[in-house]
């Protein structure tokens, strides 16, 4: 008995093969054409006889692109007239926020518009003839690159857009007014506009100032100590970290913090190349924003000896016996000087903010 001898049955290629029954062997050969499986008849449907049925269905289809459209108001109008506070309650879920369950609902109707009506389209109007195109090369002729564009056209001509114009003006606008939703929420999720906020710093307003008019001067404030400073506590080779008096009393402190931070030192006068920097110091105390120009990150290397300015994300320098101008780096601004002066107990004071906005350039500094 040979090896063979119990082996299931050769595999003629024309019945499936039971693979749990070991080793199969095939004949060598393959058919040298599969049979074509045809396809089935096709099946007319009421619109394709009936022209009555056909406009129906497109009354139907215009009718869900429509009910996208007021979805999609709705939702416009439920973002600004519903409270974010607001609450309601649902069963199986309980209680949920208003605003969260009105923009879904609405956002899901608007875009089930769009989908049912695309495919009831598709379903009762478009050709649903089935065709079978032959494998050839992948570079055609000619002839048949336009016989392609040529059925391109042909099934633009089946779906009927031209005849339906009803169809296309209301598809147009579902699918137009469905990218309000999303760039309400981009825009309207911004919050309120900075105004000048980027502009101005504590420094530009003054301890119990009323109406913009009145109060006292800021005094220089050790960071993070918070004690005054006052001329002579600044000698040669000092180095201050400054906020601004207040600060921590404001609404937002952080926010404060990051923008009127300031670098306090003292240079020989005679090293100071720049006359704006002699007067907006005193007896060659300058103090200047600790912020970067190029992207905000804070100044935090300082070399006594050729008195440079260092930030350390990308290392741009400022020279700050020149108006702390920019000598290295991706920087593009010198750092703003914060003009000082001395009050008549001794501490230094600001007499105004800085002439310049802080910190990175934003769209309205260029």
């Amino acid at each position: 008995m040979s090896e063979h001898d119990n082996l299931p049955e050769r595999s003629s290629g024309s019945s499936p093969v039971d693979l749990s029954k070991g080793h199969v062997e095939g004949t060598g050969g393959l058919p040298a054409r599969f049979e074509n499986p045809g396809l089935p008849a096709h099946v007319h449907r009421h619109g394709d006889d009936d022209d009555a049925a056909a406009r129906r269905s497109e009354r139907q289809v215009a009718g869900l692109f429509v009910l996208s459209m007021l979805a999609t108001v709705g939702f416009a109008v439920a973002y600004f007239a519903i409270d974010k506070n607001s609450t309601v309650t649902l069963p199986l879920v309980g209680v949920t926020n208003a605003l969260h369950v009105a923009l879904g609902v609405t956002l899901g109707l608007s875009l089930l518009g769009i989908g049912l009506g695309a495919v009831h389209w598709a379903k009762t109007l478009m050709s649903d003839e089935e065709i079978v195109e032959e494998r050839h090369v992948l570079r055609s002729d000619d002839g048949a690159r336009q016989g392609a564009i040529d059925v391109l056209t042909e099934g633009g001509e089946s779906a009927q857009i031209r005849r339906r114009p009803l169809i296309v003006y209301t598809l147009g606008g579902a699918l137009g007014l469905f990218a309000v939703p999303l760039g309400l929420q981009l825009v309207g999720s911004l919050g309120p506009l900075p105004k000048n906020d980027l502009s101005t710093t504590l420094w530009s307003t003054r301890i119990g100032q009323r109406d913009g008019k009145g109060g006292r001067k800021r005094k220089l404030m050790r960071d993070p100590e918070g004690t005054a400073i006052r001329l002579t506590d600044v000698t040669l080779g000092s180095v201050f970290h400054v906020l601004p008096e207040g600060i921590n009393e404001t609404e937002h402190p952080l926010n404060e913090k990051v923008k009127a931070s300031v670098i306090l030192v003292r240079l020989e006068e005679s090293k100071i190349r720049s006359q704006r920097q002699r007067d907006w110091g005193i007896d060659g105390v300058v103090a200047y924003s600790k912020i970067c120009t190029h992207v905000g990150c804070p100044v935090g290397l300082y070399e006594q000896q050729t008195h440079h300015l260092l930030c350390p994300c990308h290392q741009s320098t400022f020279d700050m016996t020149d108006d702390c101008k920019v000598i290295f780096g991706p920087a593009k601004r010198p750092l703003p000087q914060l003009k000082i002066s001395v009050d008549t107990e001794g501490y230094l004071v600001a007499d105004q903010g800085f002439a310049e906005p802080v910190g990175p350039s934003f769209w309205e500094r260029g």
